[in-house]
This record gives C-alpha cells, structure tokens and sequence, in this order.
C-alpha cells in the first residue's frame, strides 16, 4: 500500500528508521566516487544520493526535500533536507540533517525530525520543540496551534516475560497467547498511537521570529485500547489528517487485535472531535463501517465540505483494487471517483475544493491522473517513466520521476495548463539533478518494451533491458526476472538492489514480463493469480522467456532465472518445472514449503486469500491446488545450480525457507550456495550488505551463464 505525507511526517520508511546517521558521528555527505569502465557497479549504486519526499511551501515557494547518503566504509548513512526556490538556482540550498519535512507556515518555518526530536527551522536558525522527543510521526494542525505526535505506547493486550516475572529481569524468552506476535521485523511489544497536544510557540517581540517552542500535555485519541495509528507495518501520518477548520481529525484504525487482527484487513476512517470534554468520551464516529476491507489516507477538501480516502472493498484482500472514494460530509453522499481507471489509485492529493491529483499504473507505467468530484478524469503525465506525489503548491504539482535508467528526481508540472492542453501533453521540468556525477561515467542500458502472446492468447507486455554497448550480431546470456508482491507491478521502477542497469551492466539482457496477477492491466488480469501460484502466471514466465528465445542474439544455452519474495517462489517453483530451460537459478526471500509459509507468515489474511485457505480443508478445492504446487513438492526434479538468499529478520517469509532449499539441494547432488543476512528483514539494507549482495549475485550468474 502506498503511503505519501504531504503536510506531516513518519520515520518509517519501507521498514528501515531513517535516522541512521550515528550518535556522535560525521554525518555522511554525497561521496566522491570514480567508476571505471563505464558500466554502473555496486559501489556506484550505492554512492548515489536517494531523493525521499518534496515539500512546498504555499507561503513561500519554497522547496524542501529529502536526500539520503550512504557510506559503504562506515556502513551507515545521512538524510539530509534541502531548502530551494523552484524558480531560482535550486543549487543553492539550505542543507541541514533530518528527514519527513513539512512546513509550519508563519512565513517559511519548516518543521522536521532529528533523532527522534522535533524542530523548526528557518533561514539556518533552528528552534528545539521542548516536550517533542522520540516522534514516530507528527502533523500540525492548519491553525498551528496543534499538533499530532504518533508516539510507540506498551501493548496493553499482552503481559511481558518481565511483568510477569518481575523476578527474571535477565530472561530473554518471549511468552505470547494470541497473534500477531510478530510483525515485518520485530516482535510486537509496541504500538504506533496519536496523541493530540497543544503546540506553544514564542516569538520575538511582534516579529516572526520563534524565541522558544514546546508541546502541552497529550490526549491520547485511541487511550486504553491496544489499537495502532498509523497501522504497522508501514503506515505513517497519511493515515491521519486536520480537517481545515481545526476541530476534527480523520484517522485510519483497524479496530481488530489478536486472531482477528491477524486476519483481518477490516480498516476504517474515524473521525475525532478535538474539542470534545475530558472524560466525556464517545465513540468516534466511523464513515466507512459499511466497507469490510482497507480504508485507509483520508484527507479533507480545502473548502472542508468532503472528504476523499483510498478504499479495498473486500475484507482479506490485500491486493483489492484501491479506489479513491469521497463523501460529502453534509449530506453522507459517497462516490466512487476513480471506478474509471480499471487499476489502482497509488497516492493522491486535493488539487482545488472539485479536483483530485492521483497516481496509477496503467500498463505498466505509472503517471498522474486529474479526477473531478463530478465523474470526469484526465491523464496528466506521459512517457516511459514512473511518477510518484510529491505536493501542490498554486497550480504546480511536483513529482518525483523514476526510470529503469534512472532514480529519483523531482519534475514540476504545471496542472492548470495540463488540464487545458487538448492534445499531447505539456513537459515535465526537471528541478533537481542528483546523481549525473554517477550517471555521466556510465553507459546506461537501452530498456524496451514488447508485447507477446501468453499461452491463452492474452498480450503480455514485457520489458526487455539490454545491456551497455549491445551488439545484435553477437549472443548474450539472458535472465528471466521474476517479480515479488505477488501482485506489485513491473513498472519503470528504480531498485537500489533489484536493478536492471547494474544487471544487463553484466552483459545480460533482462526479460521482465507483466505476468498475469500484476495491478494495470485490468482487474481481471490482476486476479488470475491468487489461488493459482503454480498456474498461469507460470506459463506466462515460460512464454516470455520462449518468446523473446527466438531472438538470434539469445544464448539459449545460458539463461538464468531470478527474483524475490513470490519471485522467489517463481524460481524455487520453475526450479522443478523449466524443463532444462535454465542454467542458474537465484532465489531471494521466496517460499520454498507453502505449508509452512502458511503458519508461518505474520499477515494470515494474506495466507488465506491467496493460497485460498488452509491445507488441512481437504475439501477446499483451491487450497488443495495451491499446496499441491508448493516447490518443495518437486524438488526430485532440480537439477539446476542454485543460489538461496534470506534475511533472519523476515517474518513475512521466515529464512527457514532459504535453509531447507538449499539443504534440499546439497541432498539432492544439486550445486547450491546459501547467502543468509542475521540483521536484514525482507529486503536489504545495510551497504555492506548490498555490496554483498551483488558481488554474490553477480559472481553466481558469471559462474554458471558465463564460465
């Protein structure tokens, strides 16, 4: 589920604490690097600078952004915000540590986080919010006067080993008895809630200038309930909002703990009264209770008369198709703006108090689109990139843009004239230029699509990367690329790890296919999977790789075969059925034992949906079929080279998984290599880890398709 902040802020980012820059250390700043041979390299990718969110100051003008550094030597980084004028040198910056920036108003202050602490900035002088430490997240109030912090609170619907045994203050065991113990990658003894405080600023005589700021005493919204806001594992402030006149706040809650937590995706918004009398407290009224599956990202109109949210309408069902809904809060009338676009709504924003800006994937890019409160909606954007929301300011919506050939960079689009533009589309002004240090050594690789027949005569579109300096006349060994989610899509995404130009920089070519049960292809195409793991999106893998096979410059004799999570699945699951088509396999975070993964996983929705129930319903159909395709069942027919790659903090897929296939393949006589990470999760975070990861990655495709 996507997750955007435009007027506040969350530390959480794609499971890593942003804030890693190091108690008492240099922070890390854009490395210097020089890359020989001209071909991108793992010390390359991970010397580029990673530009996070872009907030505008409607005040001001003003830019603020995010950027992270890494140091592979000191195995750690910085994030760094940037203040800059759009319309001037964006150069020239104010540049400071911290990370989730949102502005204050009162004329440029900026408010941000640090290590937890809050603070408010303007023209390098910076102001300590007393009272306002160890922040997951915060929102201010559209008059200033409020703010909302999301502080950790203890678990209140489970005992600790050290409450119960006051005694044993050394143990180390874990006593639980109820799900969801577990979640991502931590044991869950904490939960994310917001409390409401007033925010006390001093001034300077009558000047703008801030003496001192502090917070008063919190309320609690959710007190004495073992309920998270923001929703784990990586729900941030979008999951709340002010409504404009400052006395309400939607929020999103899934009212649900233990089992039926655990399997449930039964999320609602609720709206909060800010004025309501201590000790008065009534239930918050909730505007989607006749919804059974997530809800989620409210956000009020500016004019305050709707209210707009993302909605799945099944319960279970984490891969729904996300709508954009709204209500108009006088009359409860509700509409569904997005039921146009047969995909998902990603992200959105108000533009004005009628128009909505959100992203979407649609065949296999994703782009802006511009909905209207009375049906209508326009595509914006264009072109073989993906756009993520950044803000609206006036009428300029910023982005961030992102390619296969390319990370993040922020573009500016003028809305009003791409809304009145009748043909094409206008051009995207790119602000910022991050990494052309990087991008000016390198070759990058040529990235083309192709659309090809699946064997039920649907078209698949596929992408096809090729690598630096390709020659048509010569034979290059090819991978398959398998994706995870199960159903997130092949997109012109940029990995820092899953990185097509630090692949085909191999002299690979990458074939990438939109297998069925991938979201921009319809509903239906996105459906054809779950229940079905072994079934057709498999015979759409061996279609693209047989299709683009006839290609004369294919070497057929060394082809590979990649991916993570259910693209690890993919490749334990082909491992047994390719039919002497592969000649190396890598598996990274994949399940090996559906029968395992089934009791093993956290989220157990997703285990009911998509392997369609239990494995002990021998009566259910689906299930049957789906555990019957589990790729442990057909280890007697690998017979490939193998590399297993897990992390041991993935609770999603345990590493047990990656244990038993490659145990399962050194019994079997099948050459095998086991990469395991004690401190990653389900991706990889850590620079000397990645650096790991891709010298191993590498090495075992040159071993097998090249040697």
């Amino acid at each position: 589920m996507a997750v955007m902040a435009l007027v506040g802020a969350s530390c959480r980012n794609n499971g890593e604490r942003v804030d890693a820059n190091g108690e008492g250390k240099a922070p890390i700043t854009k490395p210097q690097i020089t890359i020989e041979g001209g071909r991108l390299t793992p010390e390359g990718l991970w010397a580029m600078g990673r530009i996070g969110g872009v907030q505008a100051d409607i005040e001001t003008g003003l830019l603020a952004y995010t950027v992270r550094y890494y140091s592979v030597e000191e195995n750690r980084s910085t994030g760094w915000i940037r203040v800059c004028n759009p319309f001037e040198d964006m150069t020239v910056c104010d540049e400071f540590v911290g990370y989730e920036p949102a502005w204050f108003g009162c004329s440029g202050w900026l408010a941000y986080l640090r290590g937890g602490q809050l603070y408010l900035r303007r023209d390098k002088e910076e102001v300590k919010v007393e009272g306002a430490e160890d922040v997951e997240g915060f929102l201010l109030s559209p008059m200033r006067d409020k703010i909302i912090l999301i502080e950790e609170v203890k678990r209140t619907d489970v005992q600790s080993t050290k409450d119960k045994y006051p005694d044993l203050p050394l143990a180390s065991g874990r006593v639980y008895d109820d799900l969801m113990y577990k979640h991502w990658d931590e044991w869950v003894e904490t939960i994310p809630q917001p409390f409401v405080h007033t925010l006390e600023i001093s001034y300077y005589g009558e000047g703008e200038r801030i003496k001192s700021a502090k917070i008063g005493e919190g309320v609690n919204i959710l007190e004495g309930t073992a309920f998270e806001c923001p929703m784990k594992p990586f729900g941030g402030v979008e999951q709340l909002a002010w409504n404009p006149n400052n006395e309400e706040i939607a929020y999103t809650c899934r009212k649900k703990t233990g089992l039926d937590y655990a399997v449930s995706t039964n999320s609602c918004i609720y709206l909060y009264q800010v004025q309501r009398d201590k000790g008065q407290r009534t239930e918050d009224s909730n505007i989607t209770a006749d919804n059974h599956g997530y809800d989620t990202n409210p956000s009020y109109s500016p004019d305050g008369q709707w209210i707009a949210w993302l909605s799945m309408e099944r319960d279970g069902y984490e891969s729904d198709q996300n709508r954009l809904m709204v209500m108009n809060l006088k009359t409860g009338e509700k509409r569904f703006i997005s039921h146009y676009l047969d995909t998902n709504i990603d992200e959105f924003v108000w533009y004005n108090d009628s128009v909505l800006l959100g992203t979407a994937v649609i065949q296999g890019t994703v782009h802006l689109w511009a909905m209207g409160l009375e049906g209508w909606c326009a595509k914006l954007t264009e072109g073989q990139f993906d756009v993520s929301l950044g803000d609206v300011c006036d009428h300029y919506a910023y982005l961030l843009r992102h390619s296969m050939r390319e990370a993040n960079e922020i573009v500016e689009l003028d809305v009003a004239a791409a809304l009145d533009k009748i043909d094409g589309y206008i051009e995207l002004k790119q602000l910022t230029h991050e990494n052309d240090n990087i991008y000016d050594q390198i070759e990058r690789s040529t990235v083309e699509p192709r659309w090809q027949k699946t064997t039920d005569g649907k078209d698949m579109l596929t992408w096809i990367i090729y690598p630096p300096h390709f020659d048509p006349n010569k034979k290059y060994p090819t991978i398959l690329y398998c994706e995870g989610g199960p159903q997130s899509p092949v997109s012109q995404f940029w990995s820092f790890r899953w990185n097509f130009m630090m692949m085909s920089a191999g002299d690979y070519i990458i074939v990438a296919p939109n297998r069925r049960g991938l979201p921009g292809f319809g509903k239906e195409w996105n459906e054809e999977i779950s229940g079905d793991y072994g079934g057709q999106c498999m015979k759409d893998y061996f279609s693209a790789i047989d299709e683009f096979c006839k290609e004369p410059y294919v070497d057929k004799d060394h082809l590979g075969c990649v991916g993570a999570s259910f693209g690890g699945f993919s490749v334990y699951w082909i491992a047994g059925h390719h039919n002497g088509r592969f000649k190396a396999f890598i598996a990274h975070d994949g399940i090996f034992n559906l029968e395992m993964q089934y009791l093993e996983t956290e989220e157990k929705w997703f285990a009911n949906w998509d392997m369609g129930g239990a494995y002990w319903e021998k009566d259910n159909k689906i299930a049957q079929r789906t555990f019957a395709n589990s790729p442990h069942r057909f280890v007697d027919k690998w017979d490939t080279p193998i590399l297993c790659i897990h992390g041991e903090k993935d609770y999603r897929i345990l590493a047990n998984q990656a244990m038993a296939a490659f145990d399962a393949a050194k019994m079997r006589g099948v050459p095998a290599e086991l990469l395991i990470f004690p401190d990653e999760n389900h991706w990889v975070l850590k620079p000397q880890n990645g650096i790991l990861w891709q010298r191993e990655f590498r090495g075992w495709l040159d071993r097998w398709l090249k040697e």
